[in-house]
């Protein structure tokens, strides 16, 4: 089982969103300065009708989120954790997809030089706020449509959307692999999996992500000690993209990025954790 709170080191949070909103934004910034630009912005993603230009349009959107609203009055909306972001967020789905294609026909609407300075204004915008003393503060709180957050946990789901949505991008891309944050990584990783322990409470399959977390999970005998019965190991980005809907079960399995042994280590039907 995970902690039932693992914590987050909010200095190390910030430094690691910095640096994740940093290589989106030269990435960014890379793609619409190449002379096929136009026809990159119109590929497609693997998210639905999502082209490219719908995609960077929502991550800046969710980038610039905090700088955004940072300032907003608070409403005493309920509290919200982030395993209770991870179970919710996907209810929101709707609004967060025409929220993208407004933005998409709007301000990431025009050449690619418009889509590059308007994706640099939400990434900068946000890398400053993150250098304000108030967001070191260990007590403010951020409210979202879930739930009211503390800013640092807030964070943490920033890092998600960080990280996921970069490697949209370079799925789409074709590329094979995107410049990402070690820490950014490493956050996102234990946080789904934490989530999926979460979804499936128990303790007979241990489910390890080597170098970043290992849990246990789904109901059954517990194992104590000695070769667990039931083990599933792969990497980082195979399970971010298990967690977050981008891959399915048999296909990892099927291309060996993900290792499953026992008869429970069978996963496909607690995935995605987050929709």
């Amino acid at each position: 089982m995970p902690p039932k709170s693992r914590t987050y080191q909010p200095q190390k949070v910030r430094a690691a969103l910095v640096a994740q909103t940093a290589a989106l934004r030269d990435a960014v910034h890379g793609l619409c300065a190449r002379p096929d630009a136009v026809e990159l912005l119109a590929r497609p993603t693997r998210l639905g009708e999502w082209t490219v230009r719908e995609l960077i349009a929502h991550t800046a959107v969710q980038l610039d989120w905090v700088p955004a609203h940072f300032d907003d009055p608070l409403e005493g909306r309920p509290p919200l954790d982030l395993l209770r972001w991870v179970a919710g967020v996907g209810t929101v789905a709707p609004l967060l997809d025409e929220q993208a294609r407004e933005k998409a026909a709007g301000e990431f609407g025009g050449d690619p030089a418009s889509v590059s300075a308007a994706f640099q204004r939400a990434a900068s915008g946000l890398i400053t706020t993150l250098a304000r003393n108030e967001a070191a503060d260990p007590e403010r709180r951020f409210e979202i449509r879930l739930g009211s957050m503390l800013l640092s946990d807030l964070l943490v789901t920033r890092l998600v959307e960080a990280v996921v949505h970069a490697d949209d991008l370079a799925a789409a891309l074709g590329l094979a692999a995107f410049p990402h944050d070690r820490q950014a990584v490493a956050a996102v990783t234990r946080l789904l999996a934490d989530a999926f322990a979460d979804r499936a409470p128990g303790g007979a399959v241990e489910l390890r992500i080597p170098p970043y977390a290992v849990v246990q999970a789904v109901e059954g005998p517990r194992h104590t000690r000695g070769t667990p019965p039931n083990v599933v190991e792969t990497d980082p980005f195979t399970w971010i993209r298990l967690a977050t809907g981008r891959t399915d079960w048999a296909s990892a399995v099927d291309a060996d990025t993900v290792s499953a042994s026992g008869e429970r280590s069978d996963l496909r039907a607690y995935l995605p954790v987050l929709g």
